[in-house]
């Protein structure tokens, strides 16, 4: 391969991470990592966003009744449509990801976030379901371990949550002292 395709085969990865946040390239492969559960957050986190894109649809409707503001209408319209496929992008581009060695988030559109613990050091999960999750099926994960200040401490609006947090307690168990799961353990057999 050329010099030039080369670099057009890295310039098109870069642009590439503002489109998917790419949780298979931050595996260790030589250690033998791979994900058992990659998390996206739960649908209700587009509802407002997604509202907004309605709400600006529905300026854009009533343009032609304001006669000559209606350059108002289409400045709302562009400002909230906008603003909610943003909204909805940055929820999308949010994941949570437990592998066989570790658990980590990697969040962020224009400036990526990347937070990682080993399961060794996860101490406790723990599961709070507010009033609105019980209703819609979403949940939060509370992560204990030695070092508090981390951002993988909270990890909100984790959809199908008891069978996200067996998973979870299967494989920091499973991992022990070692930081390691088997293959046949984490799938369950």
């Amino acid at each position: 391969m050329s010099v030039l395709g080369k670099q057009s085969a890295r310039l098109k990865l870069g642009w590439s991470r503002f489109i998917d946040p790419h949780v298979d390239d931050r595996l260790i492969a030589e250690e033998g990592e791979y994900v058992l559960d990659e998390i996206h957050r739960h649908w209700v986190t587009r509802l407002w966003p997604g509202c907004q894109v309605v709400i600006g649809m529905m300026a854009f409707g009533i343009m032609p009744q304001l006669g000559h503001s209606w350059w108002l209408a289409l400045v709302v319209g562009l400002l909230l449509g906008l603003r909610g496929f943003w909204k909805m992008h940055v929820e999308y581009m949010d994941r949570f990801v437990v592998t066989n060695l570790r658990v980590y988030r990697v969040n962020g559109v224009l400036d990526q976030k990347f937070a990682s613990m080993p399961l060794s050091r996860v101490l406790d999960i723990a599961m709070q379901r507010p009033f609105w999750g019980q209703i819609f099926g979403y949940a939060i994960f509370v992560f204990e371990s030695a070092a508090q200040d981390q951002g993988l401490r909270e990890i909100t609006y984790v959809g199908d949550p008891d069978a996200r947090l067996h998973l979870f307690q299967r494989v920091v168990i499973s991992a022990g002292l070692t930081g390691r799961v088997q293959a046949d353990v984490a799938s369950g057999d």
